[in-house]
């Protein structure tokens, strides 16, 4: 690629402001308009200037030369920057309105839904959509007041067009600027030389530096596009199996480092001071002197993560390593922009300094747009966390506190009122771990990160660091054809963290996969980019291949698993924790009933859903119509497997209830009432009602599983409901489970992995007869 020339940048500068008529002027004449001129009133002197008899020469010469200069390439890429169709479409006044109007409500860094969410954290997937168009007038109108009364913006509200400006801050602007701010220089003269030097030597070994400067070959790029990846199997002491997957590297780079400091990790330097005090809550008095400040798990992780690698931990659990694991890619993350702001500060304290007229190719550190890491977490109450442990690893000690901006605003959003939860509800200790605080599922907000300041809701184009829900990112992208939608924010993130991916499984899968198909993209717009400071990368479209992608879940799932594989493309390989269970949540059932596993052959994964229904109704079903076999639960994961059986037993006229996410208390009462006194025979459940609510249903006899769940603690949950009401009902439990050789995963963490392999290789049907914990 060539180098930018003066004139794009004076064209670019020149472009700033203008709405897009004066634009479209602009690229069709290369030059504005006669009426929007800046016409001063006073008037000026004229001048006579006589032109020489060559003037037509040399007016020929300069054309000549003009129409032979090369056209940059930064043009070409400018050339391919498009507005959306819609909107060339409309009248140009209203067009330019419009578009204002809808960039500033894409930059807000949160515009959540304030729906009103069920105690137990129910909402209905079928509202998530058009939630957006519900929300942007009145709540967008209560965040503008909020952001007023905190720092005193000036913000104004067009209730008319249900959007409201994005509110001026000069002040805070100003002050997160990477382009008008430098490097603070602590020391001067020779000692600050000294320094320098000793940092750049420090700084290229860096493993920030090594990745991102990194430059891949079209051939390089070619074969991870083509070829298909290398897989190795390591073992760790604290993560146990891992598989390590690329298709550049070698699986002989990544073995666990014996001995871990936080010199290891080249931190940013007030992190090395804050990290031991903030993750010392972690720390057992067992630890090894050699690692005071990591726990082994985050030793090992953090081992991966400074890598560059890909990362899929599955094993995340709420009640035990949950907050641990936040804290440590919560310091990575911080490290990374921490680092690549403070190398854009450097490059322009030396682009200030150096002589007019020349131009260097050697301070490419920035991306298309200036958001670098995502966070996807599912509540609030997790965007909460990730905020204080950021707080906290940049607040060297309580004299140096940092600024935070519009922190009472955040505060009041995010946070939670102890008085709201219903005191007397009995849920089992994950749930309550899960759904502690604000369990909101519909929020985003930016956060810039600048020279010891923190700026809360900034605009998207302006932060650093964009922490959102699925339902969030899926309001702000929009669906194709839609007026209203905005991805560019996600063209140059250079880190993705999705933590707590199973509880998506539970919301709305479906918006995690929209998402990923949008991030790493070349955006629509430059956004007031400057070229000559983009990374040759970004120029290149291959920012997903350097893009550091790190999931962390409570279990293993084929639709999590092909997020890694199929989404993943960092050049650097992907490493997969892949331990297998060796004893299942069948275990833990404290009655004592007989399990029956019936396989179904399927020929193929898309068959299986329409195999599964022809079995229930055709083998299953009508052991169970017999009056003796009343008080039938049968549990069901998928909410449309859900609506089928539903509607089937209407058809048939069944004597049955239901209860899924979406019924109302008073459904869900005279639902309970009626199957516990045996008035309706069946009750279908859905795993989704049970994930959310976690009541105790009463009166089982018999059971059946149409599909293994999701969770493989709920198998063991769902059992033990299992009450005797009066004698000699004990020996009428049943336990019926359904299930296919393409839910091995599921299998193995009920049954435990030796009976899975037992039961897949026999084709009959097994029978198990659980005693207890200790079988």
């Amino acid at each position: 690629m060539g180098k930018r020339g003066g004139g794009g940048r004076a064209a670019a500068a020149a472009a700033v402001g203008l709405s897009k008529r004066q634009k479209k002027h602009l690229k069709d004449f290369g030059e504005e308009h006669p009426f929007h001129d800046k016409v001063s009133g006073r008037l000026e002197a004229t001048q006579i200037c006589e032109l020489s008899d060559n003037s037509d020469k040399s007016s020929a010469e300069s054309d000549s030369e003009i129409e032979v200069e090369p056209v940059p390439v930064y043009h070409k890429l400018l050339a391919t920057l498009k507005t959306s169709p819609e909107s060339e479409s409309e009248d140009e006044e209203e067009e330019s309105d419009s578009e204002e109007a809808d960039e500033s409500e894409a930059e807000l860094g949160s515009e959540g839904s304030q729906e009103p969410v069920e105690a137990d954290g129910v909402e209905a997937d079928k509202d998530e959509v058009p939630a957006q168009e519900e929300v942007t007038a009145e709540d967008t109108a209560e965040e503008a007041l909020g952001q007023e009364q905190d720092d005193g913006a000036d913000a104004s509200c067009d209730l008319s067009h249900g959007a409201i400006e994005e509110f001026t801050d000069v002040k805070h602007e100003s002050e997160f600027s990477l382009e008008t701010n430098f490097m603070e220089e602590e020391s001067g003269g020779c000692d600050a030389d000294k320094k320098e030097s000793n940092s750049s030597r420090a700084f290229s070994q860096d493993p920030f530096k090594q990745h991102m400067d990194k430059e891949l070959e079209e051939k390089e790029v070619e074969k991870m596009s083509t070829l298909s990846k290398t897989s190795s199997q390591i073992k760790w002491p604290r993560l146990g199996q891992l598989t390590f997957s690329s298709t550049l590297e070698k699986n002989t780079t990544l073995k666990p480092d014996k001995e871990f400091d936080v010199k290891q990790l080249h931190l940013h330097k007030p992190l090395e001071s804050t990290w031991p005090k903030v993750n010392k809550q972690f720390l057992s008095p067992t630890t090894k002197p050699s690692d005071p400040s990591f726990t082994p798990l985050q030793r090992e992780l953090l081992s991966i993560m400074n890598a560059y690698k890909d990362l899929f931990y599955p094993e995340r659990n709420a009640l035990t390593n949950g907050e641990e694991i936040r804290h440590a890619y919560c310091l990575h993350a911080l490290n990374h922009v921490l680092k690549a702001n403070a190398q854009v500060l450097s490059n322009n304290a030396k682009k200030r300094d150096q002589k007019p007229g020349t131009d260097s190719d050697d301070y490419r550190d920035q991306g298309l747009t200036r958001p670098k890491v995502l966070m996807i977490v599912p509540f609030r109450e997790c965007a909460l966390r990730i905020v204080h442990v950021l707080i906290s690893l940049l607040e060297v000690n309580d004299k140096r506190k940092i600024d935070v901006s519009n922190k009472k605003r955040f505060k009041g959003e995010f946070g939670s009122d102890p008085e709201e939860r219903p005191p007397n509800l009995k849920r089992p200790e994950d749930y309550e771990a899960v759904f502690a605080g604000n369990i909101d599922d519909h929020f985003r907000i930016g956060v810039a990160i600048l020279q010891k300041s923190m700026r809360l809701y900034a605009p998207f184009y302006s932060s650093d660091i964009i922490i959102a829900s699925p339902l969030g990112m899926r309001t702000v992208i929009g669906a194709e054809g839609e007026k209203k939608r905005d991805f560019d924010f996600l063209s140059s993130i250079e880190m993705l963290i999705i933590d707590q991916a199973d509880i998506y499984l539970m919301q709305n899968w479906e918006h995690v996969l929209h998402l990923m198909k949008h991030i790493n993209l070349l955006p629509l717009e430059s956004h007031g980019v400057d070229f000559s400071r983009v990374r040759m990368l970004s120029l290149n479209n291959w920012s997903k291949y350097y893009r550091q992608t790190l999931l962390f879940s409570a279990l293993q799932d084929p639709q999590i698993n092909s997020i890694f594989n199929k989404h993943c493309f960092n050049y650097t390989g992907q490493v997969a924790v892949r331990n297998v269970p060796l004893i299942g949540s069948i275990s833990r059932v404290v009655v004592q009933l007989p399990h029956v596993f019936r396989r179904i052959e399927a020929e193929s994964l898309t068959s299986v859903i329409d195999t599964r229904f022809q079995f229930f109704i055709d083998k299953v079903l009508p052991e169970y119509r017999d009056a003796i076999m009343s008080h039938t639960l049968i549990y069901v994961p998928s909410y449309f497997d859900y609506v089928r059986l539903r509607n089937y037993f209407k058809k048939e006229d069944l004597n049955f209830a239901h209860i899924c996410e979406y019924t109302k208390k008073g459904g869900i009462c005279r639902a309970r009432r009626f199957f516990l006194e045996g008035e309706k025979q069946f009750l279908l459940l859905t795993e989704r009602f049970h994930f959310y609510k976690r009541y105790t249903i009463k009166g089982i006899r018999n059971l059946i599983f149409y599909e293994l769940p999701t969770y493989s603690h709920f198998y063991s949950e769902i059992c033990n409901m299992m009450k005797a009401t009066d004698s000699g009902v004990d020996a009428t439990w049943t336990c019926t489970v359904l299930y296919s050789k393409y839910d091995a995963q599921k299998l193995a963490a009920v049954v435990g992995i030796d009976r899975t392999a037992q039961m897949l290789q026999s084709k009959k049907n097994v029978h198990l007869f659980v005693t207890g914990e200790n079988d």
